[in-house]
């Protein structure tokens, strides 16, 4: 099937409730929204093979690490769907091929990881099974993973609101709203649920070089949402923060170590570094599925490196740059857990020492 466009009048509900990735009809293909096209044009791409997938998520049209973990979740229902197999084990098998070609597609968000293992033990713990039960145990797992983000994130955005005052500005880099998660989202989430409750913040959103998703998704998501957004360049978050213009920094994540370093988009570190000089509180909000134990400190973490041309060419008519000069593209930095204020989850509020607070909140993911 690949990548086939839907209806506009379709997009409404994904954007503005909890399905921004859903299964469609017949369950044959997974339904998303394409974020590179967003704000100048809505549309739902059906992705109903692996390249497809595989391509969706490389190539950032599904983006957000519980959007992705989501995403790959219905994905490999769908591809184990397609499997022809006459026993468990040679189910397995070829599943598990899917599934490594999935992950193959992003390193550094462990979402992606995440929910692929999940779903691999579903077929591990029912391999005695005929192939078409364990499909039917994934139909249920994959909409399970969802369900919980969807709870994951109203917890943390609870959390997250109990920490800012009506009236707040503040500062967020990437995007981390609905259309990367479920429903509120998690950096965003305290906004959208405290514009319910009649709270009003102003919110300054960081471009994000180079694919601009602060610009083209979290401006759009808060406008939408009718919460006053200001734009700036990635370089202006300084100049804000010292105008006192912002009492907090709300940020998502991709990967937190087990020392409360955290993965997000290339940029957040910066902020934080500032927000420190500036005294203001730093907060990284995310779902457990964020957090990795087996990454003892971000030195662990893989940093994805993206083709150089996003930074020349990517929005512009004409390069920006001459041909001959080199580009560093890393996808991602990571913010030292000694910059974090704290890491807002769905089980609380972490304060430091993370390696403490993070075990506390998590004991069965602990890796002794």
């Amino acid at each position: 099937m690949g990548q086939d466009s839907l209806k506009e009048e379709e997009i409404v509900e994904l954007l503005s409730g909890i399905e921004n990735v859903r299964l469609n009809e017949d369950e044959s293909a997974v339904v998303i929204v394409d974020q590179t096209v967003l704000p100048g044009k809505k549309e739902l791409l059906e992705l109903g093979d692996a390249k497809a997938l595989y391509d969706a998520i490389f190539e950032l049209k599904v983006r957000g690490a519980p959007a992705i973990g989501i995403c790959a979740s219905y994905g490999i229902f769908i591809l184990a769907k397609q499997i022809q197999a006459d026993s468990g084990e040679t189910f397995y098998k070829k599943f598990k091929e899917a599934a490594e070609y999935l992950n193959s597609s992003r390193p550094t968000a462990v979402n992606l990881s995440w929910a692929l293992r999940r779903m691999e033990d579903v077929v591990k713990a029912n391999i005695s099974k005929s192939p078409k039960e364990i499909v039917s145990l994934l139909r249920e797992e994959c909409r399970l993973i969802q369900a919980e983000d969807a709870a994951m994130c109203k917890a943390i955005s609870e959390y997250g609101l109990s920490l800012l005052k009506d009236g707040d500005g503040i500062l967020t880099h990437c995007n981390a709203g609905p259309l990367a998660t479920s429903k509120y989202g998690t950096a965003l989430g305290p906004l959208f649920l405290g514009k319910e409750r009649g709270m009003n913040f102003h919110v300054f959103s960081d471009e994000t070089r180079p694919l601009l998703q602060g610009a083209r998704l979290t401006s759009y998501e808060l406008d939408q949402g009718g919460i006053d957004v200001t734009l700036i360049c990635d370089n202006m978050a300084s100049i804000v923060m010292k105008n006192g213009w912002v009492q907090a920094c709300l940020v998502g994540c991709d990967r937190v170590a087990a020392n409360g370093d955290a993965a997000n988009k290339i940029g957040t570190s910066g902020v934080a570094i500032l927000a420190k000089y500036y005294g203001i509180p730093f907060y990284v909000l995310g779902p457990s599925s964020t957090i990795d134990f087996h990454c003892k400190t971000g030195e662990d973490i893989v940093i994805e490196e993206r083709n150089p041309e996003e930074i020349k060419c990517k929005f512009y008519e004409k390069p920006m740059a001459l041909s001959s000069v080199k580009c560093y593209n890393p996808a991602f930095d990571v913010t030292d857990h000694n910059l974090i204020t704290a890491i807002i989850t769905e089980r609380g509020i972490l304060r430091a020492p993370y390696t403490e607070s993070l075990k506390k909140a998590f004991p069965e993911r602990v890796i002794e």
